[in-house]
């Protein structure tokens, strides 16, 4: 008997930390060091216009010149973020992230953020999945 592929929904963060594009990127760094997070969705009057990850930042800040205090999110951001709605199917977000070499995907519906699913949620997916589907 074999079970079904479990929904993206099982494994996502939900209500994950965002940022408005207008902030500054010093204010991204304090946040995603404080939360402990890698990867900020990012919005404009509750839109999703992109994503700011760590590399993001510390490739910007690595400039010559560059202000944290003085840029914007939009500065630094990736425009393109990879969606998938809540119900989408484990195995094909977890295929399609490692095909492009994702970090995340921002888990939307009725177009609005309510998750997100790492790297490291991929993990613990996997480690459970593992562990329940191989032991038993």
């Amino acid at each position: 008997m074999s079970k079904s592929i479990p929904k993206i929904q099982k494994y996502m963060t939900p209500h994950p930390h965002t940022i408005g594009k207008e902030q500054k990127l010093s204010i991204a760094h304090e946040f995603m060091s404080k939360h402990q997070i890698r990867h900020l969705p990012v919005l404009d009057g509750g839109k999703l216009v992109g994503i700011l990850t760590d590399r993001d930042l510390r490739l910007v800040e690595s400039f010559k010149d560059v202000d944290p205090k003085k840029l914007n999110v939009e500065d630094a951001m990736t425009q393109t973020s990879y969606t998938v709605s809540p119900d989408a199917p484990l195995n094909e977000v977890a295929a399609e992230m490692a095909e492009h070499k994702y970090g995340s995907a921002v888990v939307m519906q009725s177009n609005q953020v309510v998750g997100i699913f790492t790297t490291v949620d991929a993990m613990r997916a996997l480690s459970e999945l593992l562990e329940t589907r191989l032991t038993h």
